[in-house]
């Protein structure tokens, strides 16, 4: 398969075979007509990534988990690895072989890479503004459906910390599971009989809104991480002080790169940002047949 590279758990050979095996039968279903109509079976090629814009390059390990499992015969150099920064001019990799196999995956290739360059360079820029504080960046389950994997790979290679991967890993109570649940005590106490009850070792996070529901919260008991939803900084410091080492705190809403820094000052533990993954903007790349 490949390295294990800028990797974190959940991208296991067997994930990234299956992200690979639904891509290629989305963009090649019964087969790729236009390749199969024009270039005859033994033409031999080599082709380049090219780099036309500035940043933080991701998906090189998947690209080439791509290109070898279409065809185990293509052959990748590396230029440039996972997390390398970037510039306009540069190059990526060189692949050779088929040119059938090649001009196959050229697409799913270059969406992976686009898009999972583009959140690792948003995710290493925001890092940047929280360096020297206490708080780490983190990711949201606010995904593409289906192309989950690689963008949360992306914030992991861009040094950003990933949330739950999904909703099997981590109890977290937001507002409607609260209001569902009969109120914040009520739900903490479900959570902690359940997480009991089933010897299962997850983490559990509350969502508050609040510092009335920080203190209920905190009242409470049993939570690890407790949220702070859409709260002004000034709430978020006061909280931060409130809560002190009873539970890990996360910030949460309407974080932008112009209240980052203010965010991260208050003491917070991590900051999440859903624009990460759901409005982040593709990095231009291309791949072009070497003649």
């Amino acid at each position: 398969m490949t390295s294990r590279g800028h990797r974190p758990a959940y991208a296991t050979d067997e994930a990234i075979r299956e992200f690979i095996r639904s891509s290629l039968k989305e963009d090649v279903g019964e087969g790729d007509h236009s390749t199969l109509s024009s270039i005859d079976k033994s033409t031999m090629a080599r082709a380049r990534l090219l780099i036309k814009d500035d940043g933080i390059i991701a998906g090189v390990e998947l690209s080439e988990a791509i290109f070898n499992q279409l065809d185990p015969q293509l052959k990748i150099t590396r230029a440039q690895s996972d997390g390398d920064v970037i510039r306009k001019g540069d190059a990526g990799f060189t692949v050779s072989g088929s040119a059938r196999s090649i001009l196959t995956c050229e697409r799913v290739v270059l969406n992976c890479m686009q898009r999972m360059s583009g959140i690792a360079t948003l995710t290493n820029r925001l890092s940047k503004m929280i360096e020297g504080t206490k708080a780490q960046l983190s990711d949201t389950r606010k995904t593409t459906p289906g192309f989950r994997l690689p963008e949360k790979w992306a914030v992991f290679i861009g040094g950003g910390r990933n949330h739950r991967f999904a909703l099997y890993d981590m109890i977290m109570l937001k507002d409607n599971h609260v209001d569902m649940g009969g109120g914040i005590a009520k739900a903490l106490k479900s959570a902690v009989d359940y997480r009991r009850s089933t010897a299962k070792n997850l983490k559990i996070e509350i969502e508050t809104r609040n510092l009335d529901e920080v203190q209920q919260a905190l009242d409470a008991g049993g939570a690890d991480i407790i949220m702070l939803d859409n709260m002004k900084v000034a709430d978020v410091a006061r909280a931060v002080v409130l809560i002190g080492s009873m539970a890990e705190t996360e910030a949460s809403g309407g974080i932008t790169e112009s209240n980052i820094r203010e965010m991260a000052d208050t003491g917070v533990n991590y900051i999440s940002v859903g624009a990460l993954t759901h409005s982040v903007r593709s990095l231009d790349l291309s791949l072009k047949m070497i003649k």
